[in-house]
């Protein structure tokens, strides 16, 4: 979209957390940016190559902490780009991916403010090369989908297309499923996935707290069982995964906190 006149706003992913994972452009608008709004696992090392003199205004949401209302967040981009700053809003992963980006967006087209998106590394991506994996195998994983493990209310959705879950032909992606997973690999087992299909547990990946744990859907599910609550981001891949050797980097024994 086109500067109208008002300030304008960068919609940056930053990835799953190592800032040798952004994009140029990424880099470029952060060193440019007056206003920097972040997501807690935005922060960190990410925030170092913002310029020194850009205001940085912490926005995240976790779950199980307080966290920044949307409409506050909407109101903060609006209300900065009014100054005619140039403003970077920052998100975790790719911006497009469980992001509430359209929210933001929406605000911003209310008040004729311009935009643009700058895409990321996703973090399913970004486990799978952890894993020294691919996502899609010839012949027998055409299709991948992402899907997120809880609602607003920080349950199981009840919404899901457990059928299409719960193909082994494909393979899923599951964000924020910790504390639900045991739950919905009931639902994938109700709906005919072996409990003995291929799983992959990354936690803080990219991270210097990066920990992979290789297994089956039942060995996550214990996993999972043994610290629900934890706060680290974890995503699990599950279906027609290959894991041709050892998991190399900090969690080669197969590992998991």
């Amino acid at each position: 979209m086109k500067d109208v006149g008002n300030g304008f706003v960068s919609f940056v992913s930053s990835g799953p957390g190592d800032p040798e994972l952004l994009t140029i452009r990424a880099m470029k608008r952060l060193q440019t940016a007056e206003v920097v709004l972040y997501d807690d696992l935005s922060s960190g090392p990410i925030l170092d190559l913002a310029s020194s003199g850009a205001e940085l205004i912490p926005v995240g949401k976790r779950a199980g902490r307080a966290s920044a209302r949307q409409d506050d967040i909407n109101r903060l981009l609006v209300d900065h780009a009014r100054t005619g700053a140039k403003i970077v809003r920052l998100k975790s992963g790719d911006a497009g991916m469980f992001g509430r980006l359209e929210e933001e967006i929406a605000a911003l087209r209310s008040a004729g403010i311009g935009y643009e998106i700058i895409p990321g590394v996703t973090a399913p991506a970004a486990a799978a090369a952890a894993g020294g994996i691919p996502l899609t195998r010839r012949l027998t994983a055409r299709r991948v989908q992402f899907v997120t493990g809880h609602d607003v209310t920080g349950a199981l959705p009840g919404d899901l297309n457990w059928a299409a879950l719960a193909d082994p032909h494909a393979v899923t992606a599951v964000y924020m499923a910790r504390a639900t997973f045991p739950a919905f690999a009931g639902q994938l087992v109700g709906h005919g996935l072996p409990l003995d299909t291929q799983a992959l547990l990354a936690i803080g990946v990219s991270t210097p707290a990066e920990a992979l744990h290789r297994g089956t859907i039942s060995d996550l599910v214990e996993l999972c069982r043994a610290n629900p609550r934890s706060v680290a981001p974890t995503l699990i891949l599950y279906g027609a995964l290959t894991f041709g050797g050892p998991i190399s980097g900090p969690d080669a024994a197969g590992r998991c906190p």
